[in-house]
């Protein structure tokens, strides 16, 4: 048939050597197949051909008993899921009022007890309004608000109360319950760590319009509080009632929550600029008020100025006035101008005009305001083409430039103020001993070789203060020592105190100046005496006011006294000596030592002076003293002193002289000056009252 008979072998690759081997034979002329390897080594499993019969796979039964397993499990966790919350609610349904124990209110820690702020000046979110306190219950920082109650709630207070314990929302304070301490009902509410919203509103350094406040920004915190206040109007608490941006606080979160909602048969409302206008006529809360109030908190928000803020008045009780006798078509409202606002604000400022509606009808309530403000909040993101994640990031460098900028300028106030404080501690401590206090801690007792110390007291002070108010003898002591004051500053002297009517000084420490200490002090003596000479007293005019001075030289231990209110005190027999040399001394006189004279000959200087004879000075015998009269080449303007016939005259009729002057007061029409702050004499520094209060003078008698 011209058919060709061809043998056909069928090679496979062998495992074991990785060579061809023939497994089998097929015959075209007899078409019959022969095996040439009966245990071939295939590379598929077992050595073996695969099936050529697909595998029937998992049974129908196990899938469909699979599928049924799953299904009751997902069941099961959602039944779980729903009995849990209605438990919850059923518990919070169930939750009735009572005090909580007192010993669960637990003091916070020390870590715990200031606030997180940059604020270096005075920061009003740290002063706790009195009838507030903070705690903490069950793990969590709480505020204890004072209720203004004795704790007898009648049965209408403890279902409110009860209302009170079943809130539990995201932007609503939670309510804890009551407790007593101290005899007084607190209120245990949650604490939101960054203060009221007006505290944040108020500081524009921490929260700048630019970077933080922005129009996004404050359409989010009116939303908050629209959420948060929608949700109470739909409670069973149904108002607020004082609801302010006072009463809304913010977590660490920056989350704007609504807070003091607390029974207003407990608290009842006071009359305010957030208190609707028919509330202020006729007392009483309704939502309609809350709406009311809401309006006035969101121009707070938007402008970031005062409460109520208006251009034509300023006055709060008059603004309340004007919003309660409203006459005419145009009720008074704060300054909110349509004109002024961009077109992406121009819906916002309807709306919250219209929830200062003067009739409470056309109020919207504030599910309407939630959805109109989520409306405004999605389109504005749908404008500005920006998803969230982007909105995010800016934010993000915004905030960290804003910080950067805030912690620069927390740090010039830091630095202003610790200048200042270093101005307060060098006024009050030498400067060596307050840098050796602020870098160890410690200042050790010095011993000075030789120094001189001035000593002076008014005469008859005793009886100008019998005859003066408290305040004409303070007054009188500082228009002294003030001058004092400015006189020292043109001389190496250090001051060391006022007691009453004494005055001291000492030159020769903390900073030793050789033998300049004595013409330091006896230079300032000669001024001062120049200064009493032509001083008078404002209350008692004409009346002579003289001073007794007293000066010695020698050596003398000093260093910082007590803990508190530390003192720079000087020890030893120089200060006794000094002190003798004062009381010893004349009017108008500078009784000096002879020590302080042996110093005075050893210098350049030329000193006048005369010889006053042998004192007796207490503790020390009879010693040669001088009266300092003047220096060579030197105008001093001295006041004459008077004779010891005229002194002892004098003193005899000092009181005489006072009602003199008393009656010349009368008849020049003196007006007693009010109590004021009196500046500092050195430009810049710190302003005080220089009042001085100080023990008895024990240690240098």
């Amino acid at each position: 048939m011209g058919d060709r008979d061809r043998s056909l072998i069928l090679l496979y690759s062998c495992v074991i050597n990785n060579k061809y081997k023939e497994l089998i034979q097929f015959e075209t002329s007899t078409n019959a197949t022969s095996v040439l390897d009966t245990t071939p080594t295939f590379v598929w499993k077992n050595h073996k051909l695969p099936s050529d019969v697909p595998g029937k796979g998992p049974n129908i039964m196990t899938i469909a008993v699979f599928t049924l397993t799953i299904a009751i499990i997902l069941v099961l966790i959602i039944a779980l899921l729903v009995f849990r919350k209605y438990r919850k609610q059923q518990e919070l349904q169930q939750k009735k009022w009572s005090h909580l124990a007192p010993e669960k209110i637990l003091p916070l820690e020390t870590n715990e007890t200031s606030l997180v702020s940059l604020k270096i000046d005075e920061d009003k979110r740290r002063e706790l309004i009195p009838r507030c306190r903070r705690g903490k219950y069950d793990k969590k920082v709480i505020i204890l608000k004072d209720l203004k109650h004795d704790g007898n709630f009648t049965e209408k207070q403890k279902m409110d109360l009860n209302k009170l314990l079943q809130i539990d929302y995201y932007n609503l304070t939670k309510f804890y319950g009551t407790v007593k301490k101290e005899a007084m009902i607190y209120g245990v509410i949650e604490y939101c760590e960054r203060g009221s919203l007006r505290d944040v509103l108020n500081d524009k350094i921490s929260y700048p319009d630019g970077a933080f406040m922005d129009w996004e920004f404050k359409i989010s915190v009116l939303y908050d509080i629209a959420k948060g206040m929608s949700y109470l109007h739909s409670s069973k608490v149904e108002v607020h009632g004082r609801l302010k941006s006072t009463n809304c606080v913010v977590d660490s979160r920056m989350v704007v929550k609504i807070t003091d909602f607390i029974c207003n048969s407990i608290l009842s409302p006071k009359k305010d600029l957030w208190m609707s206008p028919e509330h202020i006529r006729q007392n009483g809360v309704s939502q309609k008020g809350d709406v009311y109030s809401y309006g006035i908190i969101a121009q707070e928000i938007i402008l970031r100025k005062e409460t109520f803020y208006t251009e034509q008045c300023h006055d709060h009780k008059e603004k309340i006035g004007r919003v309660k006798n409203f006459k005419g078509d145009c009720p008074f409202r704060p300054d909110l101008h349509l004109d002024k606002a961009e077109e992406r604000e121009i819906e916002v400022y309807i709306l919250v005009k219209n929830c200062w509606d003067e009739d409470p009808e056309k109020r919207p309530d504030f599910k309407k305001i939630e959805s109109t403000l989520a409306k405004i909040f999605s389109n504005f993101h749908d404008q500005t083409n920006e998803s969230y994640m982007d909105t995010l990031l800016r934010r993000l460098q915004l905030y960290s430039k804003n910080l950067e900028h805030l912690v620069e300028e927390r740090t010039k106030l830091y630095k202003a103020e610790r200048d200042r404080a270093d101005r307060l501690n060098f006024m009050l401590l030498p400067g060596p001993v307050v840098k050796s206090l602020k870098e160890t801690g410690l200042v050790e007792p010095e011993f000075f070789e030789e120094v001189s110390i001035y000593f002076s007291d008014i005469v008859g002070f005793t009886t100008i203060c019998k005859y003066s108010t408290p305040m004409e003898v303070v007054d009188m002591l500082n228009d002294v020592y003030k001058d004092f004051d400015r006189i020292l500053d043109h001389h190496d002297v250090y001051k060391v105190e006022t007691i009453g009517d004494a005055y001291m000084v000492v030159s020769g420490l903390p900073n030793r100046n050789g033998n300049r200490h004595a013409v330091d002090i006896c230079r300032m003596a000669l001024d001062l005496l120049s200064f009493m000479g032509s001083f008078e007293l404002n209350h008692l005019p004409g009346l002579p006011v003289w001073i007794r001075i007293g000066i010695h030289s020698g050596p003398c231990a000093a260093g910082v006294v007590g803990i508190k209110m530390p003192r720079y005190c000087l020890f030893g027999d120089t200060v006794n000596t000094a002190s003798r040399m004062e009381s010893t001394g004349l009017p108008l006189r500078i009784h000096v030592s002879q020590s302080t004279i042996s110093i005075l000959k050893r210098t350049d200087c030329k000193f006048q002076y005369e010889v006053r004879g042998e004192t007796y000075l207490k503790g020390r015998g009879t010693e040669t003293t001088y009266w300092l009269t003047g220096e060579k080449d030197q105008q001093y303007n001295l006041p004459i002193p008077p004779s010891v016939e005229n002194q002892q005259r004098l003193q005899s009729d000092f009181a005489e002289m006072i009602n003199e002057s008393l009656k010349k007061r009368e008849e020049v029409g003196y007006e007693i000056r009010p109590l004021t702050r009196v500046a500092s004499y050195r430009s810049g520094t710190l302003e005080y009252l220089q009042i001085a209060t100080h023990g008895p003078p024990s240690t240098y008698l």
